[in-house]
């Protein structure tokens, strides 16, 4: 018995500001699509179920799992990596407040923290150390125990805070 060919569609959106199109299998992952297609391999696959967060991507200036978004969700739309946000500067702060504290031992899960951290850092009110751990909770890390990525976090909002006057918007 052979297998079934796999319907082909076309997709058109734009990720890290350039316009992509291509002729893609329909049922094709967003986090495959970027590493296999377009070569952006900061987005990484851990579990593929949607559970670590390794493979988070920014949709429209939301965060999804890319294991779980089809490329055929993403048409049409502004797709972010890791790669794109950190060219632009977006994340430089975070990323050096990562550094700074050793909250990037092995690399695997950083993409998806620093989105993830991006999008909470990104909200309108400042947040308890409870709250910032609750907030990255669906993003698993088997190095650093967490600690330094909460410290990271922490110390990311306060210089924000500090470059915006100190207020709690």
């Amino acid at each position: 018995m052979s297998a079934e060919p796999q319907s082909m569609i076309d997709v058109t959106m734009t990720v890290n500001g350039e316009a992509v199109q291509r002729r893609v299998a329909a049922r094709l992952h967003l986090a495959d699509f970027l590493r296999e297609e377009l070569g952006l391999t900061g987005t990484h696959l851990g579990c593929e179920h949607g559970v670590c967060g390794a493979c988070s991507v920014v949709i429209d200036g939301d965060v999804v799992r890319g294991c779980l978004t089809l490329v055929a969700q993403a048409d049409g739309h502004q797709v972010d990596t890791i790669e794109g946000l950190s060219e632009a500067g977006a994340l430089a702060d975070l990323q050096a407040e990562f550094l700074a504290r050793n909250a990037a031992q092995c690399g695997f899960c950083t993409s998806g923290m620093l989105l993830t951290a991006h999008e909470l850092l990104a909200g309108p009110h400042t947040l308890s150390r409870a709250e910032i751990r609750e907030f990255m909770s669906g993003n698993f890390c088997r190095c650093t125990g967490y600690q330094a990525i909460i410290d990271a976090i922490e110390a990311a909002q306060k210089a924000s805070q500090k470059k915006q006057g100190g207020k709690d918007v």
